[in-house]
């Protein structure tokens, strides 16, 4: 029999305990990280027991009658251990439709993990989602490149831009500030995308003292100016970069190019996928052709961000 508790801070030992010996935890969903926002969102998280063992967890936030796994995430699925299998998996969801309905909770909002951050196989999710009714609502688009004995090689014109970024002079280097290169980041969004990001310099700089071998900002600098950057979250399997932006100058001196060149050189050997991240707007409805055609012009290839809903 499977039973649900809600968490409280009382349980955050516990919670980033088991996320540290899951088969798919990511540091994104240690207490660490998802209450450095607390204050925008009602959490409403839960620890499934079976027999007062620690089965699985479900980062989640509520938003009225709807339960969102987690509404301040990019994802935010199930998390189990390698002892979790699939009847046991199927025995939650169920047990968490009724949760649902005690508490009148009326749909659940569904991010599942993509397969690329999982240590192990860890699916289960998906088949027991399924089995209860639950429907695929939206897909997200990312770009991501497998590590591997036969890469996809650089186009030439990638290559040379690497090269010219090199004549110009442009050094690539770890930097702490955040403040500088997210007002470059929202220069970019803005002009582009009419968006802004996410995050603000401070909560950057707040999740990378937390976070200190996982939250890393790689920039391109010429003359001692910031002209490009990535944010890169580096989890155990995979190299993510959470931003991207660059300048004019940037742009026609090949200085992304050449960040992203440097720390794809840097982890190769220990990571198993680059991810870039989505390239869809408007709910996963709409593909940004020039977005995409950047990432897969280093060799990336698309993986599915998938959404689900379950009503109960």
């Amino acid at each position: 029999m499977i039973t649900i508790k809600r968490y409280t801070a009382e349980d955050a030992a516990i919670w980033d305990a088991f996320v540290d010996a899951s088969k798919n935890g990511t540091f994104m969903l240690k207490r660490g990280y998802m209450d450095y926002h607390a204050d925008r969102f009602t959490d409403h998280s839960l620890l499934f027991y079976r027999e007062e063992e620690l089965v699985a967890l479900l980062p989640a936030s509520q938003h009225e009658t709807e339960l969102r796994s987690h509404g301040g995430l990019t994802y935010g699925g199930m998390i189990c251990g390698y002892d979790m299998k699939q009847h046991i998996m199927d025995d939650c969801i169920s047990a968490l439709r009724g949760y649902m309905q005690l508490n009148i909770l009326h749909m659940l909002l569904y991010k599942s993990l993509p397969y690329i951050y999982h240590r192990y196989p860890s699916q289960e999710d998906l088949y027991a989602l399924w089995k209860n009714g639950a429907k695929l609502v939206r897909r997200d688009v990312s770009t991501t490149i497998e590590f591997n004995e036969n890469p996809i090689k650089l186009p030439k014109g990638r290559k040379a831009q690497i090269s010219r970024a090199k004549r110009e002079g442009i050094v690539v280097e770890q930097s702490t500030d955040f403040d500088l290169f997210i007002e470059l980041e929202n220069q970019v969004l803005a002009q582009y995308h009419g968006q802004k990001a996410v995050h603000t310099g401070a909560e950057l700089a707040l999740l990378h003292s937390r976070f200190p071998e996982e939250v890393l900002l790689y920039v391109a600098k010429h003359d001692g100016k910031i002209e490009a950057g990535t944010l890169l979250f580096v989890y155990d399997n995979v190299l993510h970069t959470q931003y991207m932006a660059s300048s004019e100058y940037g742009r026609e001196n090949g200085a992304l190019d050449l960040v992203i060149a440097t720390v794809m050189d840097e982890y190769r050997n220990s990571k198993h996928y680059f991810d870039f991240g989505i390239s869809t707007e408007d709910a996963g409805r709409v593909l940004n052709y020039g977005l995409i055609s950047q990432k897969e012009s280093f060799g990336g290839r698309s993986v599915v961000y998938d959404f689900y809903e379950l009503k109960v």
